[in-house]
């Protein structure tokens, strides 16, 4: 897997400061997207075990909210398998910090009634989740007005409680926990 960007003081991507890794890959090609070249697979960085050292490093401050991992499509299965062990090194050295992931799938027809069957580290990853922002970016719902997220159609959702219950469960308020 590669990268495009590791942000080290994001506040656009989740509440509070947090470190944001923008993965590339990603085959969805929403019209109007912000970051293009991370459509490329091959595209930036190449993600190591240093890179995981490195996000662990920056989550260390006591400032930092959490991780939020988006792209390209973290989701993609290409992805999933070196995100892994980061969001779990991530929970078990700092379980207090949350990680959001941002996805042009739908969390409960793409991700967990197909990708939790067909592909063998997608119910473990996404078990380290708090929040998963889905749905394609589509241009002519995007508003300036969204919390942490680009066009009305996303759902902004609350991944354990989601899972526990069998329904989406939304995130409504940066005030909320997480």
């Amino acid at each position: 897997m590669h990268y495009a960007d590791i942000k080290q003081f994001d506040i656009a991507n989740g509440p509070g400061i947090r470190i944001s890794l923008f993965v590339s890959g990603c085959n969805h090609h929403c019209k109007g997207c912000f970051n293009e070249v991370a459509w490329d697979f091959n595209y930036g960085t190449l993600f190591t075990e240093e890179t995981i050292d490195t996000i662990i490093g920056y989550l260390a401050s006591p400032h930092i909210a959490g991780l939020t991992l988006l792209g390209g499509e973290p989701m993609e299965p290409a992805n999933q398998k070196e995100l892994l062990p980061l969001v779990k090194r991530v929970k078990e050295t700092y379980p207090e910090k949350s990680i959001w992931c941002f996805t042009g799938f739908l969390f409960d027809k793409d991700i967990v009634d197909v990708m939790f069957e067909k592909i063998p580290q997608t119910k473990e990853l996404v078990s380290y989740f708090d929040v998963m922002v889905d749905g394609k970016f589509v241009e002519e719902l995007k508003s300036p007005n969204l919390w942490f997220k680009g066009s009305s159609n996303q759902r902004t959702i609350v991944v354990k409680d989601s899972l526990d219950s069998g329904k989406i469960v939304l995130w409504n308020h940066p005030d909320d926990r997480f």
